[in-house]
């Protein structure tokens, strides 16, 4: 099996990916708070990229677009301990504790590398996977609050990010796509990270660009796929996936559909 994911709670899990590859398009419901345990995890926003390795532990804020591609590494499968902070258990919290600072929303990736505190706090969950999903529900309670607690002592900013509890308001859309037109994920999704309902969305995009989001993002993904191999001479194996692309045959006839010649053309000998 090359993808497993063991559960100890619905909010508690361990995951291990044996293949070469695994990438997808997500936009966590929940802040994930990870804890790296072998191969190698790069993560992708419209305005950053962010590598980890075993021993890094870091917090993914919800509702944020982002490409996740595992890969093994030194003969080791990829293994992470993952924790949701649902909104639900985040407001109780906060119910008894008093935010510190500025509610807003922080949308990077918060990075705790080999912290001890928090390494410590999520490794302890490794004997309870042999549970399976039997671990007592005050004990899991008590894990995800010690979490939060660590969290909070060692990076004074993360209550602006854990304490605001908003959904996506509407914004403006042309400034969203242009950022993250990237991301291959449904219009669905995109109109609701701009508060919008689908029909609302085309309505919107067709009158912001004259054209037809699945036209546009087909043209921005190829434009950028365009400049990563030509100006940075990135192979086209490397660069469709963060281009948007779901599979290397499809992004290839796409570009030479536009261009007129194969990506491979671009590289120098």
């Amino acid at each position: 099996m090359e993808f497993e994911t063991k559960y100890i709670t619905p909010d508690i899990k361990l995951s291990e990916f044996n293949g070469k590859t695994f990438r997808t398009e997500v936009m966590f419901e929940h802040h994930m708070l990870v804890w790296f345990i072998s191969g190698e995890t790069k993560i992708i926003q419209a305005d950053a990229t962010y590598t980890f390795n075993a021993g890094d532990t870091f917090l993914i804020p919800r509702n944020q677009l982002a490409t996740v591609i595992n890969y093994p590494k030194d003969g080791l499968a990829h293994k992470a301990v993952a924790m949701h902070l649902t909104k639900e258990r985040l407001k109780d919290f906060y119910s008894r504790h008093k935010a510190v600072g500025r509610v807003q929303p922080l949308q990077k990736v918060y990075r705790f590398t080999k912290h001890p505190l928090l390494e410590s706090c999520l490794a302890s969950l490794i004997p309870y996977f042999a549970l399976g999903d039997h671990l007592p529900a005050d004990i899991a309670n008590i894990k995800i609050e010690e979490a939060i607690s660590i969290l909070r002592s060692i990076d004074k900013d993360v209550d602006g990010l854990l304490a605001n509890f908003e959904e996506p308001g509407k914004i403006n859309l042309t400034d969203f796509m242009e950022r993250h037109y990237m991301f291959n994920m449904t219009l669905d999704r995109f109109g609701y990270l701009t508060g919008r309902s689908l029909a609302t969305f085309r309505r919107d995009f067709k009158r912001a660009f004259n054209t037809t989001p699945q036209k546009w993002l087909t043209e921005k993904r190829l434009e950028l796929a365009h400049y990563e191999i030509a100006e940075k001479q990135r192979k086209p194996i490397d660069v469709y996936v963060e281009a948007g692309f779901e599979n290397l045959s499809h992004f290839s006839y796409a570009f030479k559909t536009r261009f007129g010649y194969p990506p491979n053309v671009l590289l120098k000998k």
